[in-house]
């Protein structure tokens, strides 16, 4: 076919979860609830260090942008799919399904190195404690969070760049519910040297994801290498767990994050499949985010006391 007797997309379908109506009510009740959760959790979580003192340490400075990039990027896509679970045509414009796709990927490009900042935290902290907050000064703190969102969201400019340059006119149903690359690339039907712009797309796309996720993660790993050694050289066992117990939140927030997202992403395109992708998908932009700030907040001693002292606050007022 060529490119005269193309008709370009202008509108894209979401195939969404499912067709039977009985599901899609029952999903509707537990998305929207998530949701509502995620949002207050991570709002309250944002306010709640910004209005206690014993709080404004650079760890939680980390903390209250990790419980804002949660809190956006399940926003830029669960609100569009809850509301497709009673749509009859769930339906996205091509500019509309391009600014989901920009703003979905850059804000998840930027967690993952914002995940392996807060572990250079964590080494600094354990390893280097009387210099800690030299090192972890505020101007540091501040240029650290503004390269990892200027690096998330210029990545996400190349990678929504290059899957919107092509063309998608075989259909305009997206198996997925919501504009994300593996389906994308699926529809594209570039019609000049198809199969080379097709490959050059998906390696970049590939390469990016590779090195944002592989790179990230090699921050976070050499880190905890330091930390443990510098753990195993505490003498008392009291004074291990302490100074272990406060790594875990990060440990398992990474742990959840990065693994659903290694399952879903750095895999060849051609072993998508529709249902095992929505799983993953559905874990990492509705369940994840809401996660977060439940493990941070019930593994957390400082965060559990500010938290009752701004209840007991509110109580006195009343």
């Amino acid at each position: 076919m060529t490119a005269k007797n193309q008709t370009q997309v202008t509108v894209f379908i979401f195939s969404g979860f499912t067709d039977h109506p009985e599901l899609k009510a029952i999903l509707f009740i537990t998305f929207l609830a998530i949701y509502t959760i995620t949002l207050g959790a991570n709002l309250g979580m944002i306010i709640l260090i910004r209005m206690d003192q014993q709080l404004q340490t650079p760890m939680y400075f980390f903390l209250s942008h990790l419980a804002f990039l949660d809190a956006s990027y399940s926003s830029a896509v669960t609100p569009k799919a809850i509301w497709d679970l009673l749509a009859e045509r769930k339906t996205i414009s091509f500019a509309g399904c391009a600014a989901q796709f920009y703003m979905f990927d850059g804000l998840v490009m930027t967690e993952f190195f914002l995940l392996s900042v807060m572990a250079y935290d964590r080494y600094v902290a354990i390893c280097n404690p009387l210099l800690y907050y030299v090192v972890m000064s505020k101007k540091f703190c501040t240029a650290a969070v503004a390269s990892v969102y200027i690096y998330g969201f210029a990545s996400s400019v190349v990678q929504t760049a290059l899957t919107f340059q092509l063309s998608f006119c075989r259909s305009n149903v997206i198996n997925h519910f919501y504009c994300n690359d593996p389906p994308l690339l699926a529809l594209s039907c570039s019609d000049t040297r198809p199969k080379e712009i097709h490959h050059v797309t998906e390696m970049i796309i590939s390469s990016l994801a590779g090195f944002t996720t592989i790179g990230s993660l090699f921050i976070i790993v050499f880190s905890y290498v330091f930390i443990l050694a510098a753990i195993l050289k505490i003498r008392s066992a009291q004074g291990r767990h302490k100074a272990f117990s406060t790594c875990t939140s990060h440990l398992t927030a990474v742990t959840v994050f990065y693994g659903t997202l290694i399952f879903t992403y750095l895999r060849p395109n051609t072993s998508y499949s529709l249902g095992r992708d929505q799983v993953a998908s559905v874990f990492y932009t509705v369940v994840v985010p809401m996660l977060n700030p439940l493990i941070y907040s019930l593994r957390n001693k400082e965060v559990k006391e500010a938290f009752r002292q701004s209840v007991r606050m509110k109580m006195f007022l009343q």
